[in-house]
């Protein structure tokens, strides 16, 4: 990546700051481009979901990953939990959705509980031994007492798909019959669900998956304690990726926790950070690490740069960091102010491999917090920094209540936020496609058929506040 006419400022950038300059192009479609990262994690896409507890979850992890991302599980999962997590994950079918499943003598209640937990927003009814015997949709609870047995208000004549059926004929199907969502049928048992937009995104996107064939999974650790025992025991309950997470990866302890990790991690990929600089990189990637996480302030819960004046912009962070990895042959991940598809293409071009966010995939059916319904009716998830109070009690439960409480006076992120859902984008699903969508257009626009190729012609231009804005449609017109 350069900058146009050579001209790079004095000055560190934001993504707001800096734009990409058009390139000849010999692309012929969109869909030619290839996304893969070249990192060694598995993902066919460059998108991470954060490792935030209201974010990334079972639900969040096996969709994403059907559709080439990967999530990063939060480091305060007990054991037990993590391997209950980690085994349902790698049970996912590559093309199938988890369909949410209740009996007829189950309530209406009990079906809005769990209804919007999938962006596909239907129960389907099953006997005792899984065979189908009717669908529930939001819809059909209207009018009906919450205690009404689901029995009474299902659908009983519903469009179900055989597996093993193409996703082309599945879409064909389900388009000809008006129908969005369908269950998947095998030897007279429902193991799955298709919708029309799923069938159509089994053929644009390839999963990620470890080398059994099974969905990809990251798992965050902690530097404290001891590494190598934490470590081991995670590979074991079947993690693909070691996240070494912690809020200033430029540390001592941090270089101890990557070479206790490395001893016991062998071939599979270790991610250290958060870092902000060349010199941390390099000294992390010395230690052992494959890939360092860049960012330090930039997220949407965060508010380190606020409280302590610490931090960078994340464009020249992602950018400086970027070039000393790629000297060392490794490689980094752009952590943070994600906030448009543009921003994901620039943090590329910039030089990352991926690029991994929290706060877009908060307001998302999947995201691991529950959902709420404010007083006007409209959807949203409750969502929280890493570095705040609420998170640093859940993290330290095992302190004493006085420890607890010392260690709350040092929160740098917001405890709670609402996440509403976009009604245009309410799943993880319609993220990787509007993010995706804007990254191929771009990458097209640049004349770049690969990642790398889009690191090596991107042209990067400086603009002000006003440049910024002028790229923004306009809900209404000028006058």
């Amino acid at each position: 990546m350069r900058f146009i006419n050579n001209r790079r400022p004095a000055y560190d950038l934001t993504y707001s700051d800096v734009f990409l300059v058009p390139g000849k192009s010999d692309a012929e479609s969109r869909f030619a481009v290839d996304l893969k990262p070249h990192d060694n994690t598995g993902a066919t896409l460059p998108l991470i979901v954060a490792n935030m507890n209201a974010v990334a979850g079972k639900r969040m992890a096996e969709t994403v990953a059907r559709r080439g991302a990967l999530t990063v599980l939060p480091q305060d999962i007990p054991l037990p939990v993590l391997k209950d997590t980690i085994s349902y994950i790698k049970s996912r079918h590559l093309v199938y959705e988890t369909p949410l499943l209740l009996e007829p003598t189950n309530t209406i209640a009990d079906a809005l509980n769990i209804i919007h937990k999938r962006s596909h927003e239907s129960v389907i009814v099953v006997d005792a031994k899984n065979r189908l015997v009717g669908i529930f949709k939001e819809k059909d609870g209207v009018g009906y007492d919450r205690f009404t047995p689901l029995a009474s208000v299902m659908k009983n004549e519903i469009v179900s798909v055989p597996d093993g059926l193409e996703p082309r004929k599945i879409f064909e199907l389900l388009r000809k019959k008006r129908v969005t969502v369908a269950p998947v049928i095998s030897k007279q048992k429902v193991i799955g669900v298709v919708t029309q937009k799923g069938s159509l995104r089994s053929t644009i996107y390839t999963p990620a998956t470890d080398r059994h064939g099974w969905l990809a999974v990251a798992v965050a650790v902690g530097i404290n304690g001891n590494l190598a025992d934490k470590v081991s025991q995670i590979l074991a309950l079947g993690a693909d990726i070691i996240v070494l997470d912690t809020a200033h990866g430029h540390q001592a302890k941090m270089i101890r926790a990557i070479k206790a990790a490395r001893s016991v991690a062998k071939k599979t990929p270790l991610v250290a950070g958060n870092v902000a600089t060349a010199d941390a990189t390099k000294e992390l990637i010395e230690a052992g690490a494959d890939i360092i996480k860049v960012g330090v302030g930039p997220g949407a819960m965060c508010t380190t740069r606020m409280m302590t004046g610490v931090g960078r912009p994340q464009f020249s962070a992602v950018l400086e960091c970027a070039a000393a990895a790629r000297q060392m042959d490794a490689h980094i991940w752009a952590d943070g102010g994600i906030r448009y598809p543009r921003d994901v293409a620039l943090a590329l071009a910039a030089g990352a491999s991926n690029v991994l966010f929290g706060s877009l995939w908060a307001g998302t059916y999947e995201s691991a917090a529950d959902t709420i319904i404010d007083s006007n009716g409209k959807l949203y998830k409750e969502n929280f920094g890493m570095a705040s109070k609420r998170a640093i009690k859940g993290r330290n439960q095992t302190d004493s209540l006085f420890e607890q409480a010392k260690k709350e006076f040092f929160e740098e992120g917001i405890s709670s936020s609402k996440a509403y859902l976009n009604s245009d984008r309410p799943g993880a699903e319609d993220i990787i496609d509007w993010l995706v969508a804007g990254l191929r257009s771009s990458m097209t626009y640049i004349g770049a058929s690969n990642l790398e190729e889009f690191y090596q012609k991107a042209v990067v231009g400086i603009q002000s506040d006003a440049g910024y804005r002028e790229g923004m449609a306009l809900e209404t017109s000028w006058v």
